[in-house]
């Protein structure tokens, strides 16, 4: 019995220890987040202030929706003189100050797009990328659609242009799988491929994830069709402060998950004292802001 008695103690021994070890590493990474949270914030706060102040003073919020779409991409096309780089491939490519501020960025389809979704929702337009893939699901090229009239028409900031067809009338993507409508869309724009069709298109290309990234597309088609348009995957995918800024914040959140799991396991089956850091402030702010008694 005695030995019996020793080794349940031993392991509860063992226990507490992976426990204790367990806890502290989950408080130091809840800690590290929480920190990384608040500078991402930060970040994103400047990025936003700094972007809305830009796109003021290339169009008023005030005009009508294809207006404000026109001047930025006049903006684009024939704005002031910008920095040039010696090594454009070193630059942050989903930084909207870098991309906004050099030449280079501004004539690469992906970085065009990306400094016209940033200034497009920065004047309160609903903007989105759309990649052109080729049959092997490889980039070919990247546009955006914006909503305009409860329609999502193609704008290719690459070319500074809205696609239209001979008429003058906006066009979707749907519009332009045609073949007719897609030659008179790019006739009058300059050197314009003929290879960027719109047979293959996605918002989100899972494909670039090795291993994983075609079965789990389909997973997520079968699963919930529809989930590309059913989120706004850009600003995730196209600001870098903004996806530190949700990375964060979930991982933040998991790990509290998991500390209030670990909380209720150390005090249900481990029966571990601990302090309850709920507890203490819920005290601590009773005792604050409570009128003292006054003794007679």
């Amino acid at each position: 019995m005695q030995n019996l008695g020793t080794g349940v103690n031993r392991l509860r021994t063992k226990r507490h220890r992976i426990f204790h070890f367990v806890w502290r590493g989950v408080n130091l990474l809840l800690s590290v987040f929480v920190a990384s949270s608040i500078c991402a914030g930060v970040r994103e706060y400047s990025v936003r202030r700094y972007l809305d102040g830009f796109s003021n003073a290339i169009v008023l919020n005030s005009m009508p929706e294809e207006q404000k779409l026109q001047g930025i991409l006049d903006w684009m096309r024939a704005g002031p003189a910008r920095a040039t780089s010696e090594n454009p491939d070193a630059l942050a490519k989903r930084d909207p100050e870098t991309t906004l501020s050099y030449s280079q960025l501004l004539n690469v389809c992906g970085t065009a797009t990306n400094a016209f979704l940033n200034l497009a929702r920065s004047s309160d337009l609903r903007a989105r990328r759309l990649l052109l893939l080729t049959p092997d699901n490889n980039t070919k090229h990247v546009v955006a659609e914006v909503l305009i009239a409860g329609r999502w028409i193609i704008v290719d900031p690459a070319y500074r242009v809205i696609m239209k067809d001979a008429a003058g009338h906006y066009l979707t993507r749907a519009d332009l799988q045609n073949a007719a409508v897609f030659a008179q869309a790019i006739s009058s724009v300059p050197n314009y491929s003929r290879g960027y069709t719109y047979d293959h298109f996605a918002h989100v290309r899972l494909a670039r994830l090795p291993f994983v990234g075609f079965w789990l597309k389909r997973l997520l088609s079968a699963v919930a069709p529809g989930w590309e348009e059913a989120i706004d995957w850009s600003l995730l995918l196209e600001r870098e402060s903004f996806f530190y800024l949700v990375l964060s914040m979930a991982s933040m959140l998991s790990l509290l998950l998991l500390r209030a799991m670990l909380a209720w396991y150390a005090d249900s089956s481990l029966r571990i004292p601990r302090f309850h850091l709920r507890e203490h402030a819920l005290r601590a702010g009773a005792a604050f802001f409570s009128t003292p008694g006054i003794k007679q």
